[in-house]
């Protein structure tokens, strides 16, 4: 079974979600299937189609988030160190092309949020910048054509 690593942020708000879902959307739509069911005729119940729907999302996404906790690999941020980026890192790149800089921490695959500055280990930057260090120039293949970035920073914690 492979190991999904995550940050504790991200392992949190997996079973944030995870709780939300068994103790509050999960009930609610069973309540909503039964009221809908003492409407009568099922075959033309649209509310009763839309319940069972939802249950069926509702159901699909708490396997998801059960499979991922069971396989997460937790990685304490704060106790990681050194000059190399690895999981966990945040990372200061700039576009050799304009200058502009970048921050973003690589996080696991259910965490990337780029307009927080979660960049997922899955990303073509992050994988170009795993292993190197600051002063390091990658190529990076992105929808708009290949870019250069260059590692500025490297900070831990």
């Amino acid at each position: 079974m492979e190991k999904v690593p995550m940050t504790m942020a991200g392992f949190n708000r997996l079973q944030d979600e995870l709780k939300q879902l068994k103790t509050i959307e999960r009930p609610a739509v069973i309540k909503a299937i039964a009221e809908a069911r003492e409407h009568g005729d099922l075959s033309e119940n649209a509310e009763y189609h839309a319940a069972r729907e939802r249950q069926s999302f509702i159901e699909g996404r708490l396997m998801e988030l059960e499979d991922k906790i069971s396989r997460a690999e937790v990685i304490d941020v704060s106790r990681l160190s050194g000059d190399a980026v690895k999981f966990g890192a945040t990372i200061t790149v700039a576009d050799e092309d304009t200058d502009e800089e970048n921050t973003y921490q690589i996080v696991g695959q259910d965490e990337g949020d780029i307009k927080r500055g979660l960049l997922s280990i899955t990303s073509p930057l992050a994988r170009a910048v795993i292993g190197k260090r600051v002063g390091d120039t990658v190529e990076v293949t992105t929808p708009g054509g290949s870019k250069s970035y260059e590692i500025v920073e490297v900070s831990f914690g």
